[in-house]
C-alpha cells in the first residue's frame, strides 16, 4: 500500500477521558516488572479476529502476537480484562492493564494520549448490509448518498468517518452489537474494518447479511490509508521498544507473520507496509 501513503487522512479518533482509580497509573510498566509477574494483562474489546473470547479462552490474531512477542521477552501468560472499545485508552491510563490487545488504528489524536506499537495490521473498511445489499451499497460515500441507517461501534475509526461526513450513526458496543443491529431491521448497515465483518459472516454462515468488497474510506476527499497497533500506556516507552524490536522479526517475516495471524483470516495484504510508520499515523502526515 505504499502508493497510497500519500493520502494519510486527518480524522480523529473518538477517545473518552481517563477514568481515575486507585491505581498508580504513573509508574512506567518494564519489561522486568512482567518477567517477575510472568504475565501481561491486556485490555481487549471482544471484536473478532483481533482479540476475543472463544470457549472460555481468550484469542485472536492481536493474543496471538502477544503471546508469541511476550513469551520471546520471557513473559509467558497473557491474561485479558475486557472492556467496551472506546473505553481500552481510558483504562490503559488507569492502570487497569497493562497494553491494549484490539488492533487499534494508529490514529493523532490516540497518540497524544497513549503510545503505540509499530504497524501490526493495514487496515481497509466494509459494510455489512442485509442480504442482497438492497440499497446497493458500496462505500461510505453511498452510505451519505442513500441515507441510510448506519451502525459504527463506539471508538472505532469508522465512528469518525460518520461524524466528518455528516452522518448521525447509531453507536453500538460491540461487532455482534453492530450484526444484530442490521438483521433486526434497526440499522441498514454496519461499518467497520473489513476483516473483522468478513470473518463474522464466514462464521455466522446463516445470518442474513453480506459484506461489501473492502474499500480505503475517502473522507472530505482524502483516503483513509490507515493501520493498527499495539496500545502502551505514556512513559512506557522502555517496553514499547522492547515490544517493537520483537514484533519486527515477525512482520518482516511473511511467513512468520502468516503462521502466528493466518489463522484469524488474516493474509499478506493485511501485512504492514514497511514505508507506513507509526511516525507518520501519529503526525496524520497527508
Amino acid at each position: 500500500m505504499a502508493a497510497g501513503i500519500a493520502g494519510i487522512g486527518l480524522v480523529g479518533a473518538s477517545v473518552a477521558g481517563c477514568t481515575s482509580t486507585d491505581t498508580d497509573s504513573n509508574a512506567a510498566v518494564t519489561v522486568e516488572d512482567l518477567q517477575e509477574r510472568g504475565s501481561v494483562t491486556v485490555g481487549f474489546a471482544g471484536e473478532a479476529p483481533y482479540s476475543f473470547m472463544q470457549g472460555g479462552d481468550l484469542t485472536g490474531a492481536t493474543v496471538a502476537l502477544h503471546r508469541e512477542i511476550f513469551g520471546n521477552l520471557g513473559v509467558d501468560d497473557v491474561e485479558g480484562v475486557a472492556t467496551d472499545f472506546g473505553a481500552l485508552i481510558p483504562g490503559l491510563q488507569a492502570g487497569r492493564f497493562d497494553i491494549v490487545s484490539a488492533g487499534m488504528s494508529i490514529l493523532p489524536q490516540r497518540c497524544e494520549q497513549a503510545l503505540f506499537s509499530d504497524p501490526e495490521f493495514n487496515y481497509t473498511t466494509a459494510l455489512m448490509v442485509p442480504e442482497g445489499n438492497p440499497q446497493n451499497l458500496t462505500d461510505m460515500q453511498s452510505v451519505v448518498d442513500s441515507g441510510a441507517r448506519l451502525a459504527v461501534m463506539t471508538g472505532a475509526i469508522e465512528s469518525d468517518y460518520a461524524r466528518e461526513l455528516g452522518v448521525d450513526a447509531m453507536q453500538v458496543a460491540g461487532a455482534q452489537d453492530g450484526m444484530d443491529a442490521v438483521i433486526n431491521g434497526r440499522a441498514d448497515v454496519f461499518a467497520l474494518t473489513g476483516i473483522s465483518l468478513n470473518w463474522m459472516k464466514t462464521n455466522n454462515p446463516d445470518a442474513p447479511v453480506d459484506v461489501t468488497p473492502s474499500f480505503v474510506a475517502v473522507i472530505n476527499g482524502v483516503p483513509q490509508v490507515g493501520a493498527g497497533g499495539t496500545v502502551f500506556r505514556l512513559g512506557d516507552e522502555e517496553l514499547r521498544d522492547a515490544y517493537n524490536e520483537e514484533l519486527k522479526k515477525i512482520t518482516s517475516d511473511p511467513d512468520k507473520y502468516l503462521s502466528i495471524v493466518g489463522e484469524f483470516g488474516f493474509t499478506e495484504a493485511e501485512l504492514p507496509d514497511p514505508d507506513l510508520t507509526t511516525e507518520m499515523l501519529c503526525e496524520g502526515v497527508s
